[in-house]
């Protein structure tokens, strides 16, 4: 009998995944599983949770949320050295991992992935000290994920991100930042980077179009530092795909990269608040196991 831990942030997207519990239990159960479910109740209760898990000897992780929530499930898990496959159920606003993996919103295809025991080894990122599945960035647009209320992201979904961003740019000024990118530097004033494992950021799907999951490599956008009408035209470009040929957007890919600025920046981790600049990037390859279709 395989031994499910399945941990769910109730508050996650349209916080609906909480009715759809015992559909999932019964799934994994009629597949001979047994489940140990753990409902998030606030921030930092995950890593506890999994260490306990890991002296039953469970055989693997599900997790039901969002990015941050993911992200707080893998820190948990690689600090905890719990080398298990990792399921996922997307259930969040934002969902860029899974998307990226085609796991949908089908509830029935994410638990057939987890049964039907195939899984991948992909990579993380690590920024000084901490891990992420799939994004680490800093300036316009990047805190949006965590400064958005709850309750409006709960009603409007990713259009709260998008309403939320759109208010930030009046007022916001670049950063002067000097990037170092396996030995490449690059010095300029800019409005935000993103340092991408998927090539799937916000719901734009390519973002980074050679990015891949396996390839022990991280993939760099920046976008420089641009008019308000300039960074519209940007934006249409990102939807056509066509915005790695812009003027304005730098684009590469490497295995360790190095960011500093000559000011105070937070930066964000898969959609969560990460540590302030500099950031010291690296790819640890084939670190973690995930369920596939």
């Amino acid at each position: 009998m395989k031994r499910h831990v399945l941990i769910y942030n109730p508050v996650s997207g349209d916080a609906k995944f909480r009715f759809r519990l015992d559909e999932v239990i019964e799934y994994l159960q009629l597949s001979g599983g047994m489940v140990i479910a753990f409902r998030t109740r606030q921030k930092g209760d995950i890593p506890a949770f999994i260490l306990q898990a890991k002296e039953l000897g469970v055989d693997s992780i599900i997790v039901a949320g969002g990015d941050g929530t993911v992200h707080e499930v893998i820190n948990a898990m690689l600090a905890g050295e719990i080398d298990i496959p990792l399921g996922i159920i997307p259930s969040g606003t934002c969902n860029d991992f899974a998307s990226h993996l085609n796991f949908g919103r089908h509830l029935p295809g994410c638990l057939s992935a987890i049964t039907g025991g195939m899984w991948r080894m992909v990579d993380v990122g690590r920024v000084n000290g901490e891990y992420f599945l799939n994004v680490a960035s800093a300036g316009l647009l990047t805190s949006v994920a965590h400064t958005v209320d709850i309750s409006l992201k709960n009603t409007l979904g990713k259009m709260a991100y998008y309403l939320k961003g759109l208010g930030e740019l009046p007022s916001f000024r670049s950063l002067h930042v000097k990037v170092t990118a396996d030995g490449q530097v690059i010095e300029d004033d800019i409005l935000l980077f993103l340092v991408m494992n998927s090539g799937m950021v916000g719901s734009f799907p390519t973002l980074a179009p050679e990015a891949k999951i396996d390839d022990g490599k991280l993939d760099l956008l920046i976008v420089n530092k641009c008019s308000i009408s300039e960074l519209m035209g940007l934006f249409i470009s990102i939807f056509a795909g066509r915005h790695t040929f812009s003027n304005h957007i730098r684009y590469l890919q490497a295995a360790n990269i190095y960011i500093e600025c000559d000011e105070p920046v937070e930066s964000d981790l898969d959609g969560e608040l990460g540590p302030p600049l500099p950031l010291s990037i690296a790819t640890v390859t084939n670190r973690l196991k995930v369920f596939r279709l």
